[in-house]
């Protein structure tokens, strides 16, 4: 089920990066006339400030450097131009087999897609997606994978496996990257005996492992949650003192319209 090496070599150049929805505030805030970086831009961003983006962003990103590599690679999505779009990415090793790379999902490490690959159905797998075990089904031209986590709660996503084309996903990310919820997200995978995940979201802040999902204490100022997620993602501080504070008055804005 794990990918070869040439997959997981550029895979793992990613593993440190968050997925977020703080840098498209920050970046829409300089009025840009297209709202999705390039990737020469992105890697700017990231040396200067250690901000990364969201998961039009990371996948962008991903297939550049599978190109750069000549790893055969393309993206694949679901709920494209809407507030729930999702983007991944399926990189092809020397045997064909098709593997699914979702950074925007924070995953431990690819996982093969290929029927061939699969003893069942039924198979769980641990140690692909920080804090639950998955499970994989096809259905046609689609992959259903589930998620389950240790208080029994089970999750779903659905994803054609058919290749995105270029012009639709720098399409689809422009719109992504134009809309913008009042709500700020991050999401970041943290190395400790046991890879787990940490999401911010609307200035509340969880983690979640094989032993359940903790909520860390509520943070009750900017400068706080800014002190937080600098020290999990080494985030530009001052970026994040701005961006927070502009997520803040979005929530204000929305409440008095």
């Amino acid at each position: 089920m794990k990918a070869s090496e040439n997959i997981l070599k550029i895979w793992n150049q990613f593993k440190h990066f968050p997925m977020e929805t703080l840098t498209k505030a920050w970046y829409a805030k300089q009025n840009p006339l297209k709202y999705q970086r390039s990737v020469e831009l992105m890697k700017e961003h990231y040396r200067q400030y250690k901000i990364t983006g969201n998961c039009f962003d990371l996948a962008i990103w991903l297939l550049d450097e599978f190109k750069r590599n000549n790893i055969e690679a393309y993206a694949i999505g679901h709920h494209l131009f809407t507030e729930d779009a999702h983007i991944a990415v399926i990189a092809i090793d020397e045997n064909k087999y098709k593997y699914l790379c979702d950074l925007g999902d924070q995953w431990i490490q690819p996982i093969c897609l290929d029927k061939n690959c699969l003893s069942s159905n039924l198979e769980e797998y641990i140690g692909f997606f920080p804090g639950a075990k998955i499970q994989l089904q096809h259905q046609g031209d689609e992959i259903e994978i589930f998620y389950k986590r240790p208080n029994g709660k089970t999750s779903r996503q659905v994803f054609n496996l058919n290749a995105i084309d270029e012009n639709q996903l720098l399409e689809a990310a422009e719109f992504s990257q134009r809309l913008i919820k009042p709500y700020p997200l991050l999401e970041c995978r943290q190395y400790e005996n046991e890879i787990t995940h940490w999401e911010f979201y609307n200035f509340r802040s969880y983690s979640s492992s094989m032993n359940g999902l903790v909520e860390d204490t509520k943070h009750r100022t900017v400068v706080e949650w800014a002190t937080m997620i600098h020290e999990k993602t080494s985030y530009n501080f001052e970026i994040l003192l701005e961006v927070l504070g502009y997520y803040l008055e979005l929530q204000s804005f929305n409440l008095k319209s």
